[in-house]
């Protein structure tokens, strides 16, 4: 573009109807990809799960579409991109390259689990984009089943590590790397076909865009992504100039790192000004002697997510809508740990970070904004030997939990977190034929918690009672010692726990841990926190009321503790 040309005068030179076509077809590229990973991949918690995120970016780095998937995932693929180029120069990329990297420390990093494969899209022996995507591998080895680990102090107990290696040269198999995959996974099989599902489904996304490229030019393909680049920071532009100016803070903590020590204060400034949003958690503290640490990375989705939440969520997330934003944090918190802190529980604080923006700006949005949520993950892994196939398994799961109330409504029963976006548990019937479990309740509960005038979410109580011989249970979770935060006098939610009900009796509670031994027999029970209520209790209708006895959500008692209420 000379000098003398302005966008409007440069787009001038391209049909708008095309331009729309193809803005729409890179987005439908997007869903094609999601499609193959679901269709192709081996492990549940991919193909019914959906623990992962696709998308394309163009030859920078920069995101120009991403499927559906785990909202947590918002700042990783095109950040993937931009190390890729680092450690690989776009003149030395070639046709037919696929690139393999887990590394928490660079970007695209969250913890050893999440595995990315980036593709480089060719057109005409020029770079023109990456094919990407990220999903959470059941099995990357480390000293505990399932990778995920409460007792981990460095990296490297953690699982195998990848800085973005070549795992196809210009279309040969590296393998040599996929041997040594092999031999570090306790699962080789599921692990290397979930490897093979994020290859197919990232090549998908590079024919597309060549397709693309081969019927419309490089000048028209181009333009139409970076038009759409500035559409989506135009839109999110406007959007943040609609809010209310000014500065808001909040606190809040991560009650343990799963070696004893904590809490960890987390603490954010948010300033709204001139259409920016600036988000600082000076005052933060240092990262954890355990996993509970996360990244840069982590911080930065956790920030791209609250600003969704605040500005216009239909407004397809590419890299314009984040030009607006900026964070700051310096390096060594428990949200931007360095090398070799330990990081696989790195979602605990993800969803905090989430959180802790929506806490500082719901008194100044609560027209936009619920209270708080049960803010947890709820990462629970239970690895053993099936009872009837004699094959090792690995269970893992998020859970559902309640969600605060608004200023119009009561809050949402049984909803993954903040973080997961389209998350979804694995049904009982597949759990209870791939693993040694049998799901024996799995519904809302009655404890005490987020009463107002509009009710807060109700938790879930989910039973597994183990039938395989024994098995090694890991819990992850936060929001354990702390309740979810009302709003304008709303009471505060329930915490969240895991119980072992043992053969004698016995009930043990567990927040954090890992290799919890289980036989068969006894019974996991897992409670997830209610929401947090909106408005004062007092406030509440009569017929609101009984219509929560009526379906459940609140027993007699809780009725008339919380409102006053007798028939």
């Amino acid at each position: 573009m000379s000098a003398s040309q302005t966008p409007q005068s440069e787009g001038a030179r391209f049909d708008p109807v095309t331009l729309q076509v193809i803005k729409d077809a890179l987005t439908a590229i997007g869903q094609e990809m999601f499609q193959v990973m679901i269709r192709t991949s081996m492990s549940p918690i991919i193909y019914e799960t959906t623990d992962f995120a696709v998308g394309l970016t163009d030859a920078r780095g920069e995101l120009i579409a991403q499927g559906n998937g785990v909202a947590g995932f918002l700042a990783t693929l095109d950040t993937a991109v931009q190390s890729t180029l680092q450690h690989h120069c776009a003149d030395q990329l070639r046709d037919g390259d696929v690139i393999i990297s887990n590394t928490p420390y660079e970007g695209g990093g969250t913890h050893l689990s999440d595995v990315l494969i980036i593709v480089p899209i060719m057109f005409d022996g020029a770079l023109v984009g990456f094919s990407v995507n990220k999903s959470h591998w059941t099995e990357i080895g480390g000293k505990d089943a399932g990778s995920v680990s409460t007792t981990a102090r460095e990296i490297y107990q953690e699982g195998l590590h990848l800085r973005f290696v070549k795992l196809y040269e210009a279309g040969r198999l590296n393998q040599s790397l996929v041997d040594v995959i092999a031999a570090n996974v306790r699962m080789p099989e599921q692990t290397l076909g979930d490897m093979h599902a994020g290859v197919a489904a990232a090549r998908t996304g590079q024919r597309r865009v060549q397709q693309l490229f081969q019927r419309y030019g490089a000048d028209t393909v181009g333009y139409a992504m970076q038009d759409l680049l500035d559409y989506g920071e135009r839109l999110t532009h406007a959007q943040l100039k609609l809010l209310p100016e000014g500065v808001y803070e909040a606190d809040d903590v991560v009650e343990e790192d799963g070696l004893g020590n904590g809490p960890f204060k987390l603490k954010v400034k948010v300033t709204l000004a001139g259409g920016r949003m600036t988000a600082d958690f000076s005052g933060t503290d240092a990262q954890a002697p355990g996993p509970i640490n996360s990244t840069r990375t982590a911080l930065v989705t956790a920030v791209r997510c609250a600003l969704k939440a605040i500005t216009d969520p239909d407004i397809p997330a590419n890299g314009g809508c984040f030009r607006h934003v900026d964070v700051i944090c310096p390096q060594g918190t428990v949200i931007t740990a360095v090398s070799p802190a330990p990081v696989s529980i790195y979602y605990e604080s993800l969803v905090a970070v989430i959180e802790l923006v929506w806490k500082a700006l719901a008194p100044a949005m609560a027209q936009r904004l619920p209270a708080g949520h049960y803010r947890t993950v709820g990462g629970t892994f239970l690895a053993g030997v099936h009872p009837d196939s004699r094959q090792f398994y690995v269970l893992g799961e998020p859970l559902l939990g309640g969600w605060g109330a608004t200023h119009e409504r009561d809050g949402l029963n049984g909803m993954f977190c903040c973080a997961n976006g389209e998350t979804y548990n694995i049904p009982i019937e597949l759990a209870e034929s791939r693993y040694g479990v049998q799901i024996e309740q799995y519904a809302f509960h009655q404890e005490p918690g987020g009463a107002g005038q509009y009710r807060g979410g109700r938790g879930v109580v989910l039973d597994y009672r183990l039938s395989s011989d024994e098995a090694l249970l890991t819990v992850t979770y936060s929001r354990t010692g702390t309740q979810p935060w009302g709003l304008l006098g709303g009471s505060v939610g329930s915490a969240n726990r895991a119980e072992i009900h043992r053969k004698d009796g016995c009930i043990e509670r567990r927040t954090m841990d890992t290799g919890i031994r289980v036989e068969r027999g006894e019974l996991i029970r897992i409670v997830t926190g209610h929401g947090g209520g909106y408005g004062l209790p007092s406030d509440r209708s009569r017929a609101a009321i009984e219509r929560d006895l009526r379906d459940g959500y609140i027993s007699p008692e809780q009725a008339e503790a919380d409102y006053g209420y007798r028939p």
